[in-house]
């Protein structure tokens, strides 16, 4: 009876296991594995008269992709697309425009702010015409204020993000030329800070959405470890390490496979491959050979395939991908779900059977 008694518990100490089960089924909801998609451009393609369908019947992207089990999509912020010649869409209106109808159907929010007027990615950072006459204080300064005002403007309308990018691509640095890299790292790491805090004070009434830090090098190691080195060095506190991966750049995927598997070991964080693509129709881009043919069941494959390594990162560090994207027009629409009549196509299957971790 002594031994019985001594496992026997009270009541404060059944409600500390039950708070400690709910808190931790809490955060493996939070951490479901992200299927998502990068949806940018479809509220444009809608505008422009472009019809998506499958079995021949016209159909609404997001209830096509949220059937076919995406949980998550990515929507990317320009800070003043007007004061730039191409004149993109991405703008905050267009963007919590799109926000609301994903949310409305369960979807979670990946937030991509650039920082620019218009593309930013590795070789061009270019900063916004507003603040191209700042120096390195007052651009730290309006960072931070763009970053708090814009992560508030999606809390105020319901639908604040879940996870937000604090540049995009910046494997390079951001806000060329204040924080180029390699020779500007100090500054560098003074403007992500400076995001990383707007984020927080955007979001401080609700739930801190996590901060995804996103480079391009899925398949060079060295390069990798060389860029979280140095802004870990620098104290930058992230959540999430994201990747691209485009085989047409980054190789092939042995290789990415490997770097996500070395990246994870050595960092002990989620690793998300945020934007990944396959053409469905021949690029033949430089007459390289790839893993996979360029047609419709080779995309499938591709992103089947894509999905495996990020599945195998070890201790369930690899969190998700993300396609981009999958609703496009022009010089994007090979690489879309859909053909060129607008007809969906069978990489739109490759989440319908459960994978394993």
């Amino acid at each position: 009876m002594a031994v019985l008694h001594a496992f026997k518990l009270d009541k404060s100490t059944i409600l500390l296991c039950m708070l400690c089960f709910y808190a931790s089924v809490a955060q493996c909801v939070a951490q479901t594995y992200a299927i998502g998609a990068d949806i940018s451009f479809l509220a444009q393609c809608e505008r422009d008269g472009v019809v998506f369908k499958e079995n021949a019947r016209p159909v609404d992207v997001l209830d096509l992709l949220r059937e076919h089990h995406y949980n998550w999509v990515r929507l990317r912020v320009f800070h003043d697309p007007a004061a730039a010649p191409d004149k993109l869409p991405n703008d905050l209106p267009y963007t919590l425009a799109l926000a609301r109808r994903a949310k409305s159907l369960g979807f979670h929010i990946l937030l991509d702010l650039h920082y620019s007027d218009s593309w930013a990615d590795p070789g061009k950072q270019p900063t916004p015409a507003a603040w191209s006459a700042l120096h390195h204080k007052q651009l730290v300064r309006q960072v931070f204020l763009y970053t708090r005002g814009t992560v508030a403007a999606f809390v105020r309308a319901g639908v604040a993000p879940d996870m937000v990018q604090v540049g995009n691509e910046i494997t390079n640095g951001m806000l060329w030329p204040d924080g180029k890299l390699p020779g500007n790292w100090d500054h560098f790491a003074d403007l992500v800070k400076a995001g990383i805090r707007g984020v927080n004070a955007g979001s401080k009434s609700g739930p801190r959405p996590r901060i995804m830090i996103h480079i391009e090098r899925s398949g060079d190691y060295d390069a990798a470890t060389a860029f979280f080195d140095n802004l870990l060095a620098r104290k930058v506190k992230f959540d999430v390490i994201g990747l691209s991966y485009y085989p047409y750049w980054h190789g092939d995927l042995p290789t990415m496979r490997e770097n996500l598997r070395k990246l994870a070991l050595r960092y002990r964080l989620p690793i998300i491959v945020v934007e990944t693509a396959y053409n469905w129709t021949p690029d033949r881009a430089g007459g390289r050979k790839f893993d996979f043919p360029e047609t419709p069941q080779g995309q499938l494959a591709f992103l089947r395939a894509v999905d495996a390594a990020v599945r195998a990162v070890p201790d369930g560090l690899g969190e998700g991908v993300f396609w981009w994207e999958p609703a496009a027009e022009g010089s994007l629409r090979g690489r879309s779900f859909f053909d060129a009549g607008g007809n969906v196509l069978p990489v739109i299957t490759a989440f319908d059977t459960p994978a394993s971790p």
